[in-house]
């Protein structure tokens, strides 16, 4: 059973628990949240849950060996390396790390720590996923667009002259940050590294991206994408092959699936989706971590360090520079 810390108290750490608990595979053990108080009526459900408002002592809790961190951005780095130095196991919600230079820092550290880390990029490990990455191994790949975009609920506090973590390069923020790195993660994933990357990108007074069109050039075809905060897109995500157009209402979490043949014949899919979108993440984390299975997590390494990379290249191209990159 993996004895797991929380470190944050938002909807997504709720639901991440809740998918870990059902797997039957971890036991929350602890929560770091910066309010006592807070941390309680976060786990008004739960018994025998510590709650601890420092950092250090939390990470040094012998009742924990696995540490899930789903703060702002910018402050994993710092939280994985004192999880990782207490002698813990680290999930880190996506994008684990700003930059290139954390990113290698903290997985060199884990290896010689002997740790695993594991970036929580839960589309991934969707049933729906697989049954895509095998449905299109034998096709033609012509090209490809993808889109995710939605109004983000921070927007009125921005308009408002605020600057929320989600719109702050303090924070490691933008919309790449947030929903483009589903596009990025889905597209590496199934098709590998791309050879080089553009992004255009409409940029906030802050400095980071509100909105941006992103490519990925591959030797015989390009990944297109566009995602955004400051509206929202109801278009499908295509996938062109020599065959015909694989239609996906998200990369973000395949719900639907059709394939419309050339002469025009539909195919469609029989997705099957956890009621809790994280349960097939969360199973999969625990079987790697419970059995060190070295294999699938070198898997996960090399496309974590790609995705990145890839991140961080686009990035450069639109001038977005986080106060991590200094």
């Amino acid at each position: 059973m993996l004895k797991l810390g929380v470190i944050g108290t938002s909807w997504i750490c709720r639901q991440f628990i809740d998918a870990a608990l059902e797997t039957g595979k971890y036991e929350l053990k602890a929560v770091y949240s910066r309010s006592i108080q807070k941390g309680q009526e976060f786990v008004a459900d739960f018994s025998d849950v510590q709650i601890f408002d420092g950092l250090t002592e939390f990470v040094n809790n012998i009742e924990i060996d696995l540490v899930y961190i789903a703060s702002p951005n910018s402050l994993h780095y710092q939280q994985a390396k004192a999880a990782i130095e207490a002698g813990k196991n680290v999930i880190v919600e996506k994008p684990a790390f700003s930059n290139p230079t954390e990113f290698e820092e903290i997985f060199e550290l884990a290896a010689k720590k002997k740790l695993f880390v594991l970036e929580a990029a839960r589309h991934i490990h969707d049933t729906a996923f697989a049954v895509i990455k095998s449905f299109l191994s034998d096709k033609t790949i012509l090209s490809a667009n993808l889109t995710y975009a939605k109004y983000s609920s921070k927007m009125a506090a921005l308009l408002a002259g605020e600057l929320p973590n989600k719109w702050n390069p303090k924070f490691s923020g933008g919309i790449l940050a947030d929903l483009g790195v589903y596009l990025i993660y889905w597209t590496i994933a199934q098709f590998g590294k791309a050879e080089s990357v553009d992004y255009q990108a409409k940029l906030l007074s802050s400095g980071v991206d509100v909105s941006g069109h992103g490519i990925l050039h591959y030797e015989d075809f390009d990944v297109s994408f566009f995602n955004a905060g400051n509206l929202t897109s109801y278009l499908a995500s295509e996938i062109y092959t020599d065959e015909g157009t694989l239609v996906l209402d998200s990369v973000a979490g395949t719900g639907k699936a059709a394939f419309v043949k050339i002469n025009g014949e539909t195919e469609e899919f029989e997705i099957q989706t956890a009621e809790n979108p994280l349960f097939d993440e969360a199973d999969a984390f625990a079987d790697i971590l419970e059995n060190a299975n070295q294999e699938k997590y070198a898997v996960l390494q090399a496309l974590a360090q790609q995705v990145n990379q890839t991140l961080f290249s686009m990035r450069q191209k639109a001038r977005i520079v986080f106060e991590a990159d200094k």
